[in-house]
């Protein structure tokens, strides 16, 4: 009767609508779940799409402290608890989507991603996964290890901007000319004060919703550009652009901060520019516009 009792419990939260729900329903309901049959093999560290191969060795995914074995469920997952389709079978899902996985952590490509480099970072700790992320983020030995996990993943997508963008950064540009000109007079590379070059990993972002769409808990980890097709509606922009999204570098919170946090309208909020602070508010075509030119700019920095 108890298990019963809690699969009820499960499901009536599935189906539930957060008050600020930052996801529209067709992104819930279209959520992939694994095949029938996984596919063998897969490399688990494989990075596809975010990473270089010849950067594919940055990567250690040792063990974390909460690695536990996830227990059984049933193999479709729908609506929102279709992340649980990733941590149950992660080996089921493409490198272009699974990115890497271990016993404690998958991470994915967002299906729907709000920015042009978008992650989910899903734990595989049974206990925690269910949880709102606030109260899950509370455990001081979890809290740790995922903000290490979000550490490492922040580093890398800095490396994947870079490797993108780089090319276009006035930054990176004069750093790549004053090598080169060291190189042309036989100077060593290793004693020459060479320019900073750009700092990729200002422009990384990583926190969770405050009020999740999805049952699984997981964390953004994502490009500050907020440049997306999917990027389609306010509450697209302002789940990301406001304090709708905690940074994990600010917890554990306090209780009255998240009261605070959970009762506040933050997805209602006028529309503003990440980048120069202009107000669209509430004209959201007009601020999606705008920000296909701050798209461009911030590539030249």
């Amino acid at each position: 009767m108890e298990a019963k009792s809690q699969a009820r419990m499960t499901a009536k939260r599935s189906e539930e609508t957060p008050a600020q729900d930052g996801t529209t329903g067709e992104e819930i309901s279209s959520t992939t779940i694994p095949p029938s049959t996984p596919t063998k093999g897969q490399d688990s560290s494989q990075l596809t799409e975010l990473l270089s191969p010849s950067k594919r060795s940055l990567l250690n995914h040792a063990q974390s402290p909460v690695a536990i074995d996830a227990p059984p469920a049933p193999k479709t997952f729908a609506g929102r608890d279709g992340l649980r389709a990733y941590t149950y079978a992660p080996e089921s899902f493409p490198p272009s989507r699974v990115i890497s996985f271990n016993g404690s952590y998958v991470t994915i490509n967002d299906l729907y991603p709000k920015s042009s480099v978008h992650l989910l970072l899903l734990p595989r700790h049974p206990e925690k996964q269910r949880l709102h992320p606030f109260e899950a983020l509370q455990d001081p030995v979890f809290l740790a290890s995922i903000q290490d996990e979000v550490r490492k993943w922040r580093t890398l997508v800095a490396k994947e901007l870079q490797r993108r963008f780089g090319k276009f950064s006035a930054q990176e540009r004069k750093r790549d000319e004053a090598m080169e000109e060291a190189l042309d007079a036989g100077e060593d590379i290793d004693e020459v004060a060479l320019p900073q070059g750009r700092d990729w990993g200002k422009d990384v972002i990583a926190g969770v919703h405050t009020h999740p769409s999805m049952s699984h808990l997981h964390i953004h980890v994502l490009s500050i550009d907020r440049h997306s097709e999917c990027m389609r509606h306010r509450k697209h922009y302002n789940s990301f652009a406001t304090p709708f999204l905690v940074d994990v570098e600010d917890f554990p919170l306090s209780r009255e901060d998240m009261v605070r946090r959970s009762k506040e309208k933050w997805l209602d909020r006028d529309l503003v520019c990440w980048r120069c602070g202009r107000n669209f508010g509430n004209k959201f075509q007009a601020l999606k516009q705008h920000l296909e030119g701050e798209f461009e700019e911030w590539k030249k920095e």
